[in-house]
C-alpha cells in the first residue's frame, strides 16, 4: 500500500515528469556545448567527483521549483574518463551520460556546477575509485518513481547523497521530511490532493536536489 501510495505522490509525478518527458530529447543544441566543456576542463571548472544542476523543460519543474524554492531540478556527479566527460545520473535506469548531452537537455542549456570545498584533500584516486564503485552498485537500477530510502531503486539527489556518503562519509545535504517543502501553491496543492487524495506521507525521508545544492559543503565553480 506504501508503494502504491508514492507512486501516486507528489514527487513520484514530478520526476516522472522530469525524467520520461525531458531527459531522452536535446532541447540545446549538442555542438554549442562542445567548446564549452574543452574550455572548462582547460580552466579547472571540471574535475572528477564535481556535482552538476539544471533545470528542465517538464511541465513538472515548476512544481519542483515552487515545492523546494530552488531553480534546480535535476543533479548528477561528473567523472572523467580519458578526454571524455560523463554525468553519472539517476534516470531510468541509473546510467552515465556524456556530460554535453547532459547540458543540452536543460533550459537553454544553462547549468551550475559545485565541487567540495575541501575537494583538494577529500577527493582522492582512492576516494574517487571508492565512489565509482558504490556507485556501481546503482548503476542499472530503476528510477525510484516512490521515493522511498532504500537502494532497491533511486532518485538523481539521492545517488549523489549516498554516492558520497558511503564513499567518504561526507553527507552532501539535509535530509528533510515530505512535510518541510512548500506546499502551499495551488500548483503543489492540485498535485497533492490528485496524486496522494487524503493520504500525504509527511514523515517520508527525502533529499532534494536543492538541498543538495544549497549544503555549505560546496563551492560554486561555473555558473553558465
Amino acid at each position: 500500500m506504501k508503494n502504491i501510495v508514492f507512486t501516486l505522490g507528489l514527487f513520484g509525478l514530478l520526476f516522472i515528469g522530469e525524467h520520461a518527458q525531458t531527459f531522452e530529447t536535446s532541447k540545446y543544441p549538442i555542438e554549442n556545448t562542445n567548446s564549452e566543456i574543452n574550455q572548462l576542463a582547460a580552466n579547472g571548472e571540471l574535475r572528477n567527483g564535481d556535482l552538476i544542476f539544471q533545470s528542465s523543460l517538464s511541465g513538472q519543474s515548476k512544481a519542483i521549483q515552487l515545492a523546494t524554492k530552488s531553480q534546480y531540478s535535476h543533479c548528477g556527479i561528473i567523472y572523467q574518463e580519458g578526454n571524455k566527460f560523463y554525468v553519472f545520473e539517476a534516470v531510468q535506469p541509473v546510467k552515465r551520460t556524456p556530460l554535453s548531452k547532459w547540458i543540452a537537455r536543460g533550459q537553454g542549456g544553462k547549468y551550475v556546477i559545485k565541487r567540495l570545498k575541501n575537494a583538494d584533500q577529500v577527493l582522492t584516486p582512492a576516494a574517487l575509485q571508492k565512489m565509482k564503485q558504490v556507485g556501481d552498485e546503482f548503476k542499472g537500477k530503476n528510477y525510484d518513481l516512490t521515493f522511498e530510502w532504500s537502494d532497491e531503486k533511486i532518485y538523481c539527489s539521492e545517488l549523489i547523497w549516498k554516492v558520497y556518503q558511503r564513499a567518504t562519509g561526507i553527507e552532501i545535504g539535509k535530509l528533510e521530511k515530505l512535510s518541510s517543502f512548500d506546499l502551499t501553491s495551488k500548483t503543489v496543492k492540485k498535485i497533492m490532493k490528485e496524486r496522494y487524495g487524503n493520504i500525504i506521507p509527511m514523515n517520508e525521508t527525502v533529499i532534494s536536489p536543492a538541498a543538495v545544492f544549497e549544503s555549505d559543503l560546496l563551492i560554486t565553480v561555473k555558473q553558465n
